[in-house]
């Protein structure tokens, strides 16, 4: 029987959107990949060279240039699964114009690990919301899992998240290659909220190091870290199937706070040194999400009257300007 093509359809032109378009190509099974780019300068250039000239500008793109296109609304109302991956912070004005009608009948699948800073929400909550897509038909990607290694094909693995496997299976099956390996999970909530919370996780590590603090203090941040995400997803929602140990928690979790590649490590390094935030974000090419997830789990450590010593060290260093030097030795106390 002849495999029926499948039309994906991709958001964003960043670096894990980039690396995700090189998946998709690398991968034999049938299917069409379309791609919104959001500058149409970029756009001319990956349709000439098959190169993105901003990010990952060595990999070659495997992509047909009439399927580039610059308004993202002919991309999902052409695709049968839309794959969102922009910045958090920038999805709205990536979206602008699409209406609810645009993605009815369509596999939507979130690959950004972040929150919509205004809303407060995690990106499938934002949908279900604004756009009225039922949550069976929304998909979460978790890591471990840089842009930068991808691109170098080195051997990676991504957590599929869905409420119906079946679901996940479909998207696991479109990006699963020689270099990519995929697991399937039915924690949806915990693979997004995760991601958010390793973020903040890595922002307090780069910190640290800024600091002075060496890996033996870091080792002590990490693993009250991983327990402090259990708290958070277990008080957010207490019935899922999870393991905490899992790739798509602690991995996640530990080469976000560990790896060259990561920028809210990054951007945490450069607190610790002094940068004000504003200072931090003109310096870096790319978003830290984990600056926009901080005000979020803030709320929710309100909202459920949760102890979350390290989310709190790092708002309180971001939002509310204490001394990060005076914040994390007020941390190291409370650590085990």
């Amino acid at each position: 029987m002849e495999e029926t093509e499948q039309k994906v359809g991709m958001l964003g032109s960043g670096s894990w959107a980039t690396a995700m378009i090189k998946m998709l190509g690398d991968n034999q099974k049938k299917k069409k990949v379309l791609w919104w780019i959001r500058k149409e300068e970029d756009l001319n250039y990956v349709r000439t060279y098959k190169h993105n000239p901003t990010y990952l500008s060595a990999v070659e793109l495997r992509i047909e240039p009439k399927n580039l296109f610059t308004d993202a609304r002919d991309v999902i109302r052409q695709s049968d699964i839309v794959v969102l991956n922009t910045p958090s912070a920038y999805l709205k004005a990536a979206l602008h114009g699409v209406g609810a009608e645009d993605f009815k009948g369509k596999l939507v699948v979130t690959a950004i690990k972040g929150i919509i800073p205004d809303e407060n929400l995690i990106v499938g909550s934002y949908l279900s919301k604004v756009y009225g897509i039922p949550a069976e038909n929304i998909v979460v990607i978790g890591g471990p899992c840089h842009a930068e290694e991808v691109s170098s094909e080195k051997l990676s693995y991504l957590t599929i998240a869905a409420k119906d496997t079946v679901k996940a299976e479909r998207v696991a099956s479109l990006l699963r290659n020689r270099y990519i390996n995929t697991v399937l999970s039915t924690d949806v909530y915990g693979v997004e909220y995760g991601a958010v919370l390793k973020n903040i996780y890595a922002l307090a590590g780069g910190i640290c190091h800024g600091l002075g603090f060496g890996d033996n203090f870091m080792s002590v941040l990490v693993s009250n870290a991983i327990r402090e995400m259990e708290t958070c997803l277990t008080a957010i929602d207490p019935e899922a199937d999870r393991d905490i140990n899992a790739s798509a928690y602690l991995g996640d979790l530990l080469v976000t706070a560990y790896s060259q590649f990561s920028r809210n490590r990054t951007f945490g390094h450069m607190i610790g040194k002094g940068y004000t935030v504003q200072s931090a974000q003109l310096e870096m090419n790319m978003v830290a999400e984990g600056y926009y997830a901080s005000a979020c789990i803030h709320n929710i450590i309100q909202q459920y009257d949760l102890e979350l010593p390290i989310c709190n060290m790092v708002y309180q260093i971001l939002y509310n300007k204490q001394s990060a030097n005076l914040e994390v030795n007020n941390l190291a106390s409370k650590l085990s």
